[in-house]
């Protein structure tokens, strides 16, 4: 198997991450041979990553009958087996956390998000998952919603590392962004560590071309077809050169100062949703040092596989980027309204990913009954 394009990608300064997570992934040395051969350095889950493990492995069996002859009920038997996959993935990763200086080996684990619009609840729920799985490699995933941004300022002021998750919107990149700042001044004036507090944003990609793409075909126009696959891109871009700006402010330098650890972009939704499209293209057009891409398995292959590495192909295309987003708002289709229709899609289909876990697990437990 060729790997010589993730080498490349890695070399010059994209974090390749996997977005998935299973416990026949970690016991059968595949995430140790994704660690060693596919230059991954990192790892991303959800409640969709979690139940489908969870539904496709009688790996869990031993762990469902211990848990059922204890009686444990299903809340926490689920937050049993989820954070036991992800301490263990932590610990696969501490190589790779040590030799990057703490910024790589990072997993990420969900808050439930069925608490998505509870600031408070959010908060909660990160400090107790931070403390069970106590790993220092740890992500703590809150979705970036309104009551979300409250409790990443929280959860990053006590010290809690944060993956940012569900960003869509450059507005809400922005707030993102501020709210990550703000923890840390607070964490600062504190007398915590700042440089034992990390964090990543995770932005949206292949969502935004799924949803404007269809309004795209929906006019039929030349100029409508021309922007097809244009998007999402166009947003990845732009949310970089925001990205630039925000941590090249005296406020920021203050906290650099301070030993503060900037906030990388992690592309997101990387996996190409149209057939039409190239398999790797939203590894390939964003492309810059210093940014987290994290993959599912199919992108991953197929990047290792004929993915093309042609240097940074992020930065200094924003106003190429501000064309695309312009042509498609004069064409009617609002780019606000998407974002915030697909920022409530988004946390409605991990509810129900979450409601499919438990629901898995329920039913494990009741197998094992005596």
């Amino acid at each position: 198997m060729n790997a010589t394009a993730l080498a490349e990608l890695s070399s010059v300064g994209v974090a390749i991450w996997l977005d998935d997570l299973s416990r026949d992934l970690i016991t059968t040395g595949e995430l140790q041979r994704l660690i060693d051969q596919r230059y991954v350095v990192g790892v991303t889950s959800n409640p969709t990553i979690f139940a489908k493990a969870l539904s496709s492995s009688h790996s869990y069996d031993s762990a469902l009958r211990d848990l059922a002859t204890r009686k444990v009920d299903v809340n926490d038997a689920v937050r049993t087996i989820t954070t036991d996959d992800v301490r263990s993935a932590c610990d696969v990763f501490e190589p790779v956390f040590a030799a990057s200086s703490t910024q790589d080996g990072r997993v990420s684990i969900e808050v439930s998000p069925e608490l998505a619009h509870d600031s408070e609840g959010t908060l909660e729920e990160a400090r107790r998952l931070w403390k069970i799985i106590d790993r220092k490699n740890l992500f703590v995933k809150i979705p970036a919603t309104q009551e979300g941004l409250r409790a990443i300022t929280a959860a990053t002021a006590e010290g809690i590392s944060v993956n940012v998750t569900l960003i869509f919107s450059l507005d809400r990149y922005r707030a993102v962004m501020n709210a990550y700042q703000t923890g840390l001044e607070q964490a600062h004036q504190a007398g915590r560590d700042l440089s034992t507090i990390a964090s990543v944003a995770s932005f949206f990609i292949s969502r935004i071309d799924s949803a404007i793409d269809q309004e795209l075909k929906a006019l039929g126009s030349t100029e409508a077809e021309q922007l097809l696959g244009k998007s999402a891109i166009a947003n990845g871009h732009l949310a970089y050169e925001a990205y630039t700006e925000v941590f090249n402010t005296p406020r920021w330098q203050v906290l650099a100062d301070a030993g503060a650890q900037p906030q990388r972009p992690l592309w997101a939704s990387t996996g190409v949703k149209n057939p039409d499209y190239k398999d790797t293209m939203y590894v390939e057009e964003l492309i810059v040092n210093g940014c987290v891409n994290t993959m599912p398995d199919a992108t991953l292959e197929a990047f290792a596989d004929h993915g093309e590495v042609r240097g940074d192909t992020v930065t200094g295309r924003g106003k190429d980027a501000e064309k695309v987003l312009d042509s498609i708002e004069r064409l009617g289709i609002s780019y606000t309204k998407i974002t915030e229709r697909l920022e409530e899609e988004g946390v409605s289909k991990f509810a129900a990913s979450w409601s499919e876990l438990l629901e898995t697990v329920k039913d494990g437990l009741a197998r094992f009954a005596s």
